[in-house]
């Protein structure tokens, strides 16, 4: 039976091959045809030479988690042969290289092999080594477009986009795919039962990846100072950046930067710059991911207790320790609410896909200068890096940076005396000065001990007010923060309540349950200190399934510590072995749990 508009493929490739050109023109060409794609990228962490996949999931539906199962294998390195083989559906096909011949043990009955002479073909037709194996992969593109009927004039379209002023470049492109075309067209039956035809969901949606949406976000939040220290996944946020600054942030006339970017000796550095910036006045951020929130804690406390505002993205990724680097993961939940020595709680933001990334992006500034504290944004790797299908982004031109309770030099000039941290309006959240403006708003910004009015103190009295006002503030932040996610099933007693970049495998297992009679609600939280709101709706039902990406069930822990609900409202369901989580995980841990109780 076709299945069209709706399958997996997966390309095996060894990285450094120049694969990833070859893979983004697929991706890109079936967006083009109006049908929903997504792509996930897994790769090493070290050296050139080691294996490489891409996964690629197209679904009429729009579903974009990642899928375990898959249709068609690309299989171009023979070191992962055997896995390889090993993941193809029953039922499906392997595309391999028949320049050489198939090991009969990697041989599987059901299973239709299509072998293609891909080196052969480019061998006689392009001259070099670098240029045959590139040409290797852009062959690969040429057979799939005719095995899965992906549109010829819209390859030719985007090498036009890409190659149009190197003539030699569109050339050999161009003949690279028309080879793999024209030997798969005259070879198998094709189409394959598993193909595309043109559609039209695509035409208000893009692909972008998190962490360039993110320092879109940034951008246009008016961030004008970042510093880093490069770590994976988060350095192509810095490097997106940069890009946005290099072209929209440098004065017309001059030609001058109107934004610093600075790389710093270690994560350390990279926030006390952060937060040295944010103290002056400019809206500054970095970008990092465990191992940098782990170096940066004495600092995050800084900022905490002396009401510095700054912006932390945190693009999570496999731990502890150097763990996984190129692998997701929900590992830093509760450093991140934690972070830093003795009594703090943090204001965490937690996009589930790249348009999340890009809005919460430009809301943390404004908190973190609302509030006068750190913000977190909790991306991961699956969101930061990978390809996604979102709607397209939206910007309010009206909008207005909220920056706070920041007194003028007229505001100093009728004041008495200014203490920073006197709690003038009863909110919690005391007036700042930045340096420069009036000599009546100088002021020692303390990370020792201090009362009200910014002395030094060691009084218990003073500095119980001063921290207790400092929690008041972020506990009343729930009230602006980004409200949960909210879907609900008549007569629902179970219920599933998840974060960050869970949300695809969430959406798409309570539509799979759903149809099998087994109704959920759904919340998705989007912000810590968590409202009201989250304890209600755990309250609310028999059981609620919390789902996430680690193995200790860190977002359980918060809301056992934060809603003071018992452990038996909630049961734990966890995929942490570095893949996005899929439907299946959220399924199988819900059904497991469920089949017990029966």
């Amino acid at each position: 039976m076709d299945r069209v508009n709706d399958f997996a493929f997966k390309i095996a490739t060894a990285n450094g091959t120049g694969s990833a050109s070859a893979n983004g023109l697929l991706m890109q060409a079936i967006f083009r045809m109006g049908v929903p794609v997504t792509g996930k990228n897994v790769f090493p962490s070290n050296i050139q030479g080691l294996p490489t996949w891409y996964e690629i999931r197209v679904n009429k539906d729009g579903y974009t988690a990642r899928t375990p199962h898959f249709d068609l294998m690309v299989a171009l390195n023979a070191a992962t042969y055997d896995k390889d083989v090993a993941e193809v559906r029953s039922g499906g096909w392997l595309l391999f290289d028949s320049s050489w011949p198939l090991d009969d043990r990697l041989k599987r009955p059901d299973v239709t092999y299509l072998g293609v002479p891909l080196a052969e073909m480019c061998n006689a037709s392009f001259k070099g080594v670098r240029e045959r194996i590139l040409m290797k992969n852009i062959a690969y593109v040429g057979a799939l477009a005719a095995l899965m009927n992906i549109d010829e004039d819209v390859i030719r379209e985007l090498l036009t986009e890409k190659f149009g002023r190197k003539q030699a470049l569109m050339d050999s492109n161009q003949k690279a795919v028309d080879l793999g075309y024209q030997y798969a067209a005259k070879t198998f039956s094709c189409p394959l039962p598993i193909h595309l035809e043109p559609l039209d969901k695509t035409k208000d949606a893009i692909l972008i990846d998190g962490n360039t949406a993110s320092a879109l976000g940034c951008l246009y939040a008016g961030a004008t100072v970042a510093a880093w220290y490069p770590i994976t996944p988060s350095t192509s946020l810095m490097d997106a950046f940069r890009g946005f600054c290099m072209k929209y942030r440098q004065d017309p006339e001059t030609k001058k930067n109107r934004y610093a970017i600075l790389q710093a000796e270690d994560e350390l550095a990279a926030v006390g710059m952060v937060i040295g910036a944010g103290w002056a006045g400019a809206r500054a951020f970095t970008s990092t991911s465990g191992p940098g929130i782990s170096l940066m804690n004495e600092f995050i406390g800084l900022a905490y207790y002396g009401e510095v505002p700054a912006v932390i993205f945190d693009v999570q990724r496999a731990g502890p320790s150097t763990g996984m680097p190129t692998r997701t993961q929900q590992g830093d939940l509760m450093m991140a609410a934690y972070a830093s020595h003795g009594d703090t709680r943090h204001i965490c933001l937690y996009p589930a896909d790249p348009r999340e990334a890009f809005e919460l992006a430009a809301k943390a500034f404004d908190y973190a200068e609302r509030f006068q504290t750190p913000v977190f944004v909790l991306s991961d790797l699956d969101i930061g890096m990978n390809d996604w299908m979102v709607p397209k982004l939206r910007w309010d031109d009206s909008y207005t940076p909220d920056r706070g309770k920041v007194l003028t030099a007229a505001q100093l000039e009728q004041v008495k005396s200014f203490y920073r941290y006197l709690d003038v309006d009863g909110d919690g959240i005391p007036y700042r000065t930045l340096p420069g403006t009036h000599p009546k708003g100088a002021y020692f910004t303390r990370g020792s001990g201090h009362n009200k009015f910014g002395g030094y103190t060691e009084d218990a009295e003073e500095y119980v007010e001063v921290v207790d006002r400092i929690d008041r503030k972020i506990q009343r932040a729930t009230k602006v923060l980004p409200a949960p996610v909210v879907r609900t099933a008549p007569g629902a007693k179970l219920a599933i309540l998840t974060v960050g970049g869970c949300h695809a495998a969430c959406g798409e297992a309570l539509d799979q349950l759903a149809r099998e009679g087994i109704a959920l609600d759904y919340m998705r939280v989007r912000s810590f200190p968590f409202g009201d709101e989250v304890g209600k709706f755990i309250e609310s039902h028999d059981l609620t399934f919390v789902v996430e990406q680690n193995r200790d069930a860190q977002l359980r822990n918060l809301l056992m510590l934060e809603t003071g609900l018992s452990i038996d409202k909630m049961e734990s369901v966890r995929y942490y072995g570095g893949f996005p989580m899929s439907a299946h995980h959220v399924i199988s841990g819900i059904k497991a749990r469920l089949d017990k109780a029966a």
